[in-house]
C-alpha cells in the first residue's frame, strides 16, 4: 500500500461549490496559459532586458530595466523606428552590449535547431544592417566585437563588420555530406547543443568541429503536404549499432588564413568544446562509443598537442546531461559536475586536474549550476536537497563550507543570476500555485515581478480536484506518486484507474510544480469519473545513479515490472475498480504502456501508446548506445523488452498514435507494432497524424483532436 507523505491541493477547497467543467477546446485553445518573461537577458551594470511586442504596430521591442528598482529605464530598440526590420523574435548582445543581433523570419529546423535572417544593429548609430542575404544559423560576436562568425548551409562564415566584408572559413559543407560548425541530427537530439564552435578570448581564432555524415545511413520520410504527389525528407540519421558521423576537432587562424586539425586520440564522441580564460588553452571532452569513458583535454593552440586533464569511467556510464556546466576559473582551475560518488555533485579541479575540492557532497543531486561569483568565489547552484520532487536554490563557497538556502518556499525554484551574480530572478511554482517572479539581490527579495494570478483566478469557476503526494511501497521499492481523484470522490464507489508515466532514464514525472497542459487532461478525466495516478519508477531520475543506472542493458525491463507492480498494489484499494486499469504514455512512455498492455495483461485492461518506440533497434545511436550498448552486443536486452516480440499476449484495448513526420521515433516502429499485431490476429486501434511531427501538434486543432480521440478511448474501454 502507499503511504502519505504530504498534500497539494492543486486548486483551493473551495471550488468544489463551483460546477463549470473544463473541456478540451479550453485547454487547447491556451485559456489557462501563463505568462513568462520574454526574451530575458542579463546585460552589465546591473541591468536586464526583455522582448516586448506592440500588437497593434506588430512591432517589437527590447526594453531594459534596473535590477535594483525593477523600473524600466530605457526602450533600446522599437523595429518600428527601423527602415528594413519590421519585427524580430530574438537578440543577443555583444560583450559591451554596443552591437545586438537580430532575428527574424525564424524557421525551426529540428528541436533546438533553427536558422533566420540576421541584422547587427548598432546602439550608437541606431542602424542596422543584414548579416548575411540568406538565412543562417548560430552567429556570434568575437570577443572584441569586430566580427560575427556563422554557419550557412553546412560551412562557416566569417563577416568584418569594420570593412563590411565576408569570407568563407571553410568551404567543403554539403547536406549529408559534411557539416562544419554546427551539430548533425543526433548530437542535437542527444547532447542538447547546435553550436560546434567557439570564439579565441583574443578574437583571432575559432575552433570548430567538422562531421562528416558520408557512412551515415539516409532516413527518409513521405511528406504529404498539400500537393498533387508527395515529397520527401531525406537526412542523416545514426540507428542503433550503425555508423556514426565521423566527428574532428579544428582550429582556423583568422590572420594566416589557414585551418589545422587537432588529434584528440581515439574516441568516438565529442561532445563539448569551450575556450578557457587563457588564449592558447582550449578545452575539449571527448566520449567513446559505450559513453563509459570520458576524457577533458587541454589543447595547446600554439603547437596543437592535446594533454589529458580528466578521466572518468563507469562500469555502465558516464552521463554527459549536465557537461556544458563545465566552468573556467581565472586561473584555468575548473568546476566539474560528476555521478563519481553516486550523485550528481560539483567539484573543483586545479588546471592540470588535480582535485581541488568536492564542492558539494551528500544523497542528494544537484540538478543546476548557475554560475560562479569571482570575486565572493560563491557558488550557486539547483538542487533536490529538499526532496527529489522538489527544486530549491543554494549558494555555497567554492571550498565547500557556508551554504545558505536562497529560496524559501518549497515546490519548483529556478532563477535567473545577472552577470555578476549580485542579483537574481526567483521564479517558483507548486502544485497549488502557478509562476511567480520575484527580484532578489544577494541579501533580500526585493519585489514581485509577475505572479499569474489570473490562471488561478480563472480556474476559480471550475469543479477541479486535488493533486496527493505519496510514496508507494512494492515488492521491488518505494516510489514517488501523485494521484488525482474526482472532485466528488466517494470512497464507497469503484473508479477505474489511469496510470500515466514517462519512465524513460533520469526523467521525472512526479514533480511539485504547476500545471502543464497534460495536467489539465488528467483534471478533465476526473471530471469525466476516472482516478489518475503516476509513478517514477525504478531508471528515473534525482535519486542517485545507483536508481537511475539499474536499467542498463535492459530499458524496459524494470521500468515495466514497476509499473505493473504500482497498479497490483493500488488495485488493492478498495475505490479502485481492479477490472479496469490502463496505463498511458508518450514516447519512452508509449513504449512503456505498450509492454505494460502486453506482459501485465493480467492488470491492465487499455493503453494508449502515443509516437512510441516499439524497438530500441530502431532508435538513435547516442541515446540507446548509453543505455544498451549496440544491438550486436546485446540482442537479448534489445529484443526481450521489445514489444513487437510479445503481441502474441494481447488481451485488452489498444490504441497506437503517431506522427507521419516524426524525425526522432520514426512512425516506422507504429508500422511495425501494426504489423507484428496483424501477424497475431489481434484487434487495435489506430491515429495516424500526416506530416506531423514528435510532439504532434502542428496544424489547427491537431492537438485538441489527438485528446478528444484519447478521451473518447477512454470512455469507450476502461469502464
Amino acid at each position: 500500500m502507499h503511504k502519505l507523505l504530504y498534500l497539494f491541493v492543486g486548486i483551493p477547497s473551495v471550488l468544489f461549490s463551483q460546477t463549470q467543467q473544463l473541456t478540451l477546446e479550453a485547454i487547447w485553445k491556451g485559456e489557462f496559459r501563463e505568462d513568462y518573461l520574454q526574451s530575458y537577458q542579463p546585460m552589465n551594470n546591473d541591468k536586464y532586458s526583455l522582448l516586448s511586442f506592440n500588437y497593434d504596430s506588430k512591432s517589437t521591442a527590447i526594453d531594459v530595466y534596473n535590477y535594483a528598482t525593477l523600473e524600466k529605464t530605457e526602450t533600446l530598440i522599437d523595429s518600428k523606428n527601423l527602415e528594413d526590420l519590421a519585427y524580430f523574435d530574438d537578440y543577443a548582445f555583444n560583450e559591451d552590449e554596443s552591437k545586438i543581433l537580430l532575428s527574424t523570419n525564424s524557421e525551426s529546423i529540428y528541436r533546438h535547431s533553427s536558422k533566420s535572417v540576421y541584422y547587427v544593429y548598432d546602439v550608437a548609430t541606431k542602424k542596422a544592417i543584414l548579416v548575411d542575404d540568406a538565412p543562417i544559423q548560430e552567429p556570434t560576436f568575437s570577443k572584441n566585437s569586430k566580427m560575427i562568425a556563422y554557419v550557412k548551409e553546412n560551412n562557416i562564415y566569417l563577416k568584418n563588420l569594420e570593412t563590411n566584408t565576408t569570407i568563407p572559413v571553410t568551404s567543403d559543407g554539403k547536406k549529408n555530406f559534411t557539416i562544419n560548425g554546427v551539430t548533425d541530427w543526433v548530437y542535437e537530439e542527444e547532447f542538447s547543443f547546435v553550436k560546434a564552435f567557439v570564439w579565441s578570448t583574443n578574437s583571432d581564432k575559432i575552433a570548430f568541429l567538422k562531421f562528416d555524415e558520408k557512412e551515415v545511413p539516409f532516413f527518409s520520410m513521405d511528406i504529404v503536404g498539400n500537393a498533387l504527389y508527395p515529397s520527401s525528407q531525406t537526412f542523416k540519421y545514426p540507428k542503433a549499432g550503425e555508423q556514426n558521423s565521423k566527428v574532428s576537432l579544428h582550429l582556423y587562424d583568422i590572420n594566416e588564413n589557414t585551418t589545422q586539425n587537432i588529434a584528440l586520440g581515439d574516441y568516438e564522441y565529442i561532445p563539448h568544446i569551450t575556450w578557457t580564460h587563457k588564449d592558447d588553452k582550449l578545452a575539449a571532452v571527448t566520449l567513446n562509443r559505450h559513453q563509459n569513458q570520458l576524457k577533458l583535454f587541454s589543447i595547446n593552440t600554439k603547437d596543437l598537442s592535446a594533454t589529458l586533464t580528466l578521466e572518468e569511467k563507469n562500469k555502465a556510464y558516464v552521463d554527459v546531461i549536465n557537461i556544458n556546466d563545465l566552468t573556467f576559473l581565472k586561473d584555468n582551475s575548473f568546476i566539474w559536475p560528476s555521478e563519481k560518488d553516486g550523485f550528481n555533485h560539483l567539484y573543483h579541479y586545479s588546471a592540470n586536474g588535480k582535485l581541488k575540492k568536492q564542492i558539494t557532497k551528500g544523497n542528494w543531486e544537484v540538478t543546476k549550476f548557475y554560475g560562479l561569483n569571482p570575486k565572493t568565489k560563491t557558488v550557486f547552484y539547483q538542487s533536490v536537497e529538499d526532496g527529489s520532487t522538489n527544486r530549491t536554490i543554494y549558494k555555497i563557497g567554492l571550498n565547500g563550507r557556508s551554504k545558505k538556502r536562497l529560496s524559501a518556499t518549497t515546490g519548483t525554484n529556478d532563477a535567473d543570476f545577472s552577470k555578476d551574480k549580485n542579483y537574481f530572478i526567483l521564479n517558483h511554482s507548486d502544485v497549488s500555485t502557478p509562476t511567480s517572479y520575484h527580484l532578489y539581490s544577494s541579501k533580500k527579495r526585493i519585489k514581485e515581478i509577475k505572479n499569474n494570478k489570473q490562471v488561478a483566478e480563472k480556474l476559480n469557476s471550475y469543479n477541479l480536484s486535488h493533486k496527493v503526494f505519496s510514496e508507494l511501497n512494492t515488492e521491488n521499492g518505494t516510489f514517488n506518486m501523485w494521484m488525482l481523484k474526482p472532485a466528488n470522490f466517494d470512497s464507497e464507489k469503484k473508479y477505474p484507474l489511469l496510470l500515466v508515466q514517462y519512465s524513460g532514464p533520469g526523467s521525472q514525472e512526479v514533480a511539485n510544480s504547476w500545471n502543464s497542459y497534460n495536467d489539465y487532461w488528467f483534471h478533465y478525466l476526473t471530471q469525466k469519473g476516472f482516478i489518475v495516478a503516476c509513478v517514477d519508477g525504478r531508471g528515473t531520475g534525482f535519486k542517485g545513479a545507483a536508481f537511475k543506472k539499474v536499467t542498463y542493458k535492459e530499458l524496459g525491463k524494470y521500468e515495466t515490472i514497476d509499473q505493473i507492480n504500482a497498479a497490483k498494489e493500488l488495485r488493492k484499494l478498495n475505490y479502485i475498480d481492479a477490472d479496469n486499469i490502463g496505463i498511458w504514455g508518450w514516447s519512452y512512455g508509449g513504449f512503456m504502456s505498450t509492454n505494460c498492455l502486453l506482459k501485465g495483461n493480467d492488470v491492465f485492461s487499455t493503453a494508449i501508446a502515443v509516437a512510441p518506440v516499439t524497438s530500441w533497434r530502431f532508435y538513435d545511436s547516442v541515446y540507446t548506445e548509453r543505455y544498451m550498448q549496440t544491438p550486436q552486443e546485446n540482442p537479448s536486452g534489445y529484443d526481450e523488452n521489445s514489444p513487437l516480440f510479445h503481441t502474441e499476449k494481447l488481451k485488452g484495448n489498444y490504441l497506437i498514435v503517431h506522427g507521419t513526420g516524426d524525425d526522432n521515433v520514426h512512425v516506422q516502429n507504429a508500422y511495425r507494432m501494426t504489423n507484428a499485431l496483424i501477424k497475431e490476429n489481434k484487434d487495435f486501434d489506430q491515429a495516424i497524424y500526416p506530416d506531423r511531427a514528435h510532439g504532434i501538434y502542428r496544424g489547427q486543432n491537431t492537438r485538441l483532436h489527438l485528446f478528444t480521440k484519447m478521451s473518447k478511448f477512454l470512455d469507450q474501454h476502461l469502464k
